[in-house]
């Protein structure tokens, strides 16, 4: 007589994430969720992500993505990090609204950047804005990453704190709509 054969264990979602213009504190919020880290590891692979210093995304279920755009390479990580998705999650107010760094947009670029490197206070003569070509190409505007791809869900806050990241995962890893009750949403 053989033995039953054991059930394959169900495949793990692979999660992929990256940071575009913003604080990284939405990455430090979902460490956060401490020891509940291991459980979800139980369920899920990490791909591209601080996590795992994997620096190429491949083909992910989840890709969770915070900050907006402000370069050039910002929206060309984005537009390959979501052909690599199933899923993409924008994760805090940088990435759902540009956040902080849009405060920018009511200024003058070419003014800031002059007024920082050339005419500040304490700078040594014949200061120069840098322009080198390895520097990403500054965009005139911040920009939420909506405008750019399409996001299929948005996980608010600045940043959404370790339980929103929790309840929101261990919902789509359940199958179920994410549901975020009022609790989970704040702007710390």
């Amino acid at each position: 007589m053989t033995a039953p054969a054991t059930p394959p264990a169900p495949r793990k979602l692979k999660v992929a994430t990256v940071s575009l213009a913003g604080c990284f504190g939405c990455h430090m919020s979902l460490l956060d969720i401490d020891e509940r880290l291991f459980d979800l590891l139980e369920l899920v692979e990490f791909d591209r992500s601080p996590l795992t210093d994997i620096k190429q995304v491949g083909a992910c279920d989840i890709g969770l993505i915070e900050g907006g755009l402000c370069n050039a390479e910002n929206v060309q990580v984005l537009r390959e990090f979501r052909a690599h998705c199933k899923m993409l999650v924008a994760v805090g107010a940088c990435a759902i609204n540009g956040g902080l760094p849009a405060q920018r947009n009511y200024l003058d670029l070419g003014e800031v950047l002059t007024q920082v490197y050339r005419k500040r206070p304490g700078l040594s003569a014949g200061g120069a804005i840098p322009n080198d070509p390895e520097l990403p190409l500054l965009l005139n505007k911040v920009h939420p990453i909506r405008e750019v791809v399409h996001v299929d869900y948005s996980l608010p806050g600045c940043p959404p704190s370790a339980d929103t990241f929790w309840q929101f995962l261990t919902d789509l890893m359940a199958g179920r709509t994410p549901h975020l009750g009022h609790g989970l949403i704040h702007f710390d």
